[in-house]
């Protein structure tokens, strides 16, 4: 099984392209991924992970994300293999994306105070944990 989740930062404006003769959109950013420990002088490290997204959801990430937005990534990683100009195989990673949400608005969207709106994704889980407190004679199993 070939399934990742990423919960990021844009580090730079989406880029847009069409491909082939039916011009389907495909939209190439990269995403800022804290790890979760910091290092002995207590900085946090991040890795840089190029995403990709196809079709449609292409079109609206392009219109929609901008550098610093922050977006939550489900798709797959993908490796591709390639020679360079002096023959050594060079490999890429990256991940395709199957969805992509916004979870945080600041390009071409309006909202109330005219200021982007930032979603804390580790509250949206902690929430969830601490809302399933069920007594063992409620579990069906």
């Amino acid at each position: 099984m070939n399934n990742v989740i990423l919960v990021g930062r844009l580090t730079r404006d989406p880029e847009i392209q069409y491909i082939g003769n039916e011009s389907t959109a495909l939209t190439k950013f990269n995403l800022a991924v804290d790890r979760n420990y910091t290092n002995p002088d207590k900085e946090k490290k991040a890795d840089f992970i190029e995403i990709e997204v196809w079709g449609r959801q292409a079109e609206t990430c392009s219109r929609y994300l901008n550098k610093g937005s922050m977006a939550c990534i489900k798709g797959q990683i993908r490796v591709d293999r390639y020679q360079n100009s002096n023959g050594e195989n060079r490999y890429s990673t990256k991940v395709r994306a199957d969805m992509v949400k916004f979870l945080s608005f600041s390009k071409n969207t309006s909202t109330e105070s005219n200021q982007e709106q930032y979603y804390d994704a580790t509250s949206i889980f902690n929430k969830a944990e601490s809302s399933l407190d069920l007594a063992e004679d409620e579990l069906p199993f």
